[in-house]
């Protein structure tokens, strides 16, 4: 379009034009960053792969070596969130993250960290285990894999070599298992707390009185707790008695553990704890004084000092750095144990997070997919067993039974099922757990919570407050259920959803006494939706026998006849690629290429969950998280609530 000014032509610029020749700004500028990412990235390669082949040999004279070197202490430093098992990352994307500056704090699997530990034990040029545990986060809930993997730091103790922990601070949990060393040192400006374990929720239900919400719950069981937010304004005795019984033998199993690591007489830190605030006090309001007094630390040092600590046991290298190996760099050379074609498989089939009936993401298990895993261990000849790890709160009892279902036909086909439980295994945990030949636990796993619900807020009032109304016919009672939730619940609807919850709880009694060969009385008298720790599981019933992953697959390989035999579905195994990439970060952090992570002290959390309002922010996304999790098909959940979920 043209414009005459003057006895001239002018040409007049259209929003269509103007926002075109944006477009064209923005891809152009896109392509560009685009080729030059490409580039970065090509360097990068050009600048590793040149050496690649001598660094795998560990043969290069011209720069630095990812060989491990002699006498050298492995810096234990793993980042995230303790659990079962590491999402997999594409490790492609991966390398890419760590070149850029990218990534996040996720989750690290215990079994891998403790694969490492055993490593080392065996690992001549490692002398020394420096633990520096400021990036490990490890949730109440998770503490019994905390145990373990304090049992396999003091495995590596007792072979004769020695453990340091160091740190600028501890937290709770990062303390029992730094407990585990020779020595423990700790900034003089460092701090600890034994704060001990607590349930606490946040109650609603008068807010939901005055948004004029209608809460309609359906459960079953004294002790099942689970809804009382929405029911109450506190927690109920019964919760609490119940609460308050598994929470003392998480402390009492804590406290035991350190007193024992520290030569203390039984019960002095559960009374240091007690006395904490005089104990700051005869210190000069001084935490780290105090806690050095009370003797959970062997000295108070900064960095450097702490540094000079582990050099006057390892020394320096020809750089004139630590005679060191991160942990992230000897994870490159341990190679996954290789499965042989002349034994037969154990498999290990592993259910973490809440059970759903949904499409498997991650924090979540999968009734379907999990099902999916077990049909096919069943239908594979060379699979001779199945170890069934449960680290779950459980869930959607619809997705629960989907994958007892397929227990019951392993069984039937004969092969031993054996359940190892992890650091959660309650309500429908304990649904998929109870079929098996033979259950193992730790004293400190949360379990029981044998009970069931259905909860259905309808909105009907608080619509009528602002002028919305549900009106209708319909041909039977339950017709008017097209109105939810902004109509009441049908008190037809109420009648049917109460009597098949009742029907649900007996069938989850049914469901363990046949599982576990007690009476229904019994079951019953132990349910009621009640949550209990492994030590007094044992005593009623619901657990066999006490020991770890290791132990429930020795068994499953004893009760399927087998004297050799190999594991598989624990470990994804990596591709050439796969490792090969791995490898390339780790050459290139060796060249100095991509940031070290790995230096000791450096702090690994993100401080936003620190902040008051980071606290507020993850409990809302938690919330909502949580909201998510609810999809049975049914609306009836065997999912223990009271578990202090991470």
């Amino acid at each position: 379009m043209t414009d005459y000014v003057g006895g001239q032509e002018r040409s007049r610029l259209t929003v269509w034009q103007f926002f075109r020749g944006l477009a064209k700004v923005v891809v152009g500028g896109a392509l560009f960053l685009q080729a030059l990412l490409f580039i970065m990235v090509f360097a990068v390669l050009l600048s590793v792969l040149g050496s690649f082949g001598d660094q795998m040999k560990g043969k290069n004279e011209d720069g630095p070596s990812l060989k491990v070197p002699e006498g050298a202490a492995l810096v234990f430093n793993p980042s995230g969130v303790l659990s079962e098992n590491a999402p997999e990352q594409d490790p492609f994307e991966q390398a890419l993250q760590e070149a850029f500056g990218g990534g996040s704090v996720g989750q690290v699997s215990v079994h891998e960290l403790i694969r490492v530990i055993e490593h080392a034990k065996n690992d001549d040029r490692i002398q020394l285990l420096v633990l520096d545990l400021g990036g490990l986060v490890v949730p109440d809930a998770y503490l019994s894999k905390a145990h373990i993997l304090a049992d396999a730091i003091e495995d590596f103790r007792e072979s004769g070599k020695r453990v340091v922990a160091v740190g600028d601070y501890y937290d709770q949990n990062q303390y029992m298992i730094a407990s585990e060393a020779d020595t423990v040192l700790m900034h003089d400006q460092g701090m600890l707390f034994f704060t001990g374990f607590g349930s606490f929720r946040t109650y609603y239900a008068s807010m939901l009185e005055k948004l004029d919400v209608s809460v309609n719950v359906f459960r079953v069981g004294t002790f099942k707790s689970a809804l009382e937010p929405v029911l109450r304004d506190g927690m109920s005795p019964e919760a609490k008695e119940a609460n308050l019984t598994y929470l003392n033998g998480l402390w009492n199993s804590y406290t035991t553990r350190v007193d024992e690591n520290r030569s203390f007489t039984p019960g002095a830190t559960a009374a240091f704890a007690n006395e904490f605030s005089s104990r700051l006090e005869a210190a000069g309001g001084d935490i780290a004084q105090a806690i050095l007094d009370g003797g959970y630390v062997d000295d108070l040092a900064d960095r450097e000092a702490q540094r000079q600590f582990i050099k006057d046991i390892v020394g320096e290298n020809d750089e004139g750095e630590l005679n060191t190996v991160k942990l992230k760099k000897y994870k490159i050379g341990i190679k996954s144990p290789q499965d042989r074609e002349d034994v037969k498989n154990i498999a290990v089939v592993t259910v973490e997070g809440a059970i759903i009936d949904g499409p498997q993401e991650p924090g979540v298990a999968s009734g379907t997919y999990v099902a999916k895993q077990l049909r096919e261990a069943r239908k594979d000849d060379d699979i001779a067993a199945v170890v069934l790890r449960v680290d779950s709160p459980g869930g959607s009892a619809f997705a629960s039974e989907v994958i007892r279902d397929e227990l019951l036909a392993i069984k039937k086909a004969g092969k031993p099922v054996i359940v190892s439980m992890s650091s959660l295994a309650a309500s429908g945990g304990y649904w998929i757990a109870a079929p098996a030949d033979r259950i193992f636990a730790q004293p400190t796993t949360i379990t029981g919570s044998i009970g069931i619900f259905s909860y259905l807020p309808t909105f009907e009032k608080l619509a009528a407050r602002v002028g919305v109304n549900v009106d209708g016919v319909g041909t039977s009672p339950l017709s008017s259920i097209r109105g939810i939730p902004l109509a009441e619940l049908p008190e037809e609807l109420r009648t049917i959803l109460q009597l098949n919850i009742e029907d649900g709880y007996e069938e989850f009694l049914t469901v363990v006494a046949e599982g576990r060969d007690l009476s229904l009385e019994r079951v019953d008298e132990i349910g009621q939706g009640r949550v209990w720790i492994g030590s007094d599981a044992k005593e009623r019933g619901l657990v066999d026998e006490f020991g770890g992953l290791p132990d429930a697959i020795a068994a499953a390989a004893k009760a399927a006849g087998l004297d050799e035999w190999d594991v598989v579905g624990l470990i994804k195994e990596k591709t050439r690629f796969e490792l090969f990439l791995e490898s390339l970060a780790g050459e290139a952090q060796a060249y100095g290429l991509i940031s070290d992570d790995d230096e000791l002290f450096v702090s690994r959390r993100t401080g936003f969950e620190r902040t008051t309002l980071g606290a507020a922010a993850k409990l809302i996304d938690d919330e909502l998280r949580f909201q998510r999790s609810f999809d049975d098909p049914n609306g009836i959940y065997v999912r223990c609530l009271e578990c202090p979920i991470p």
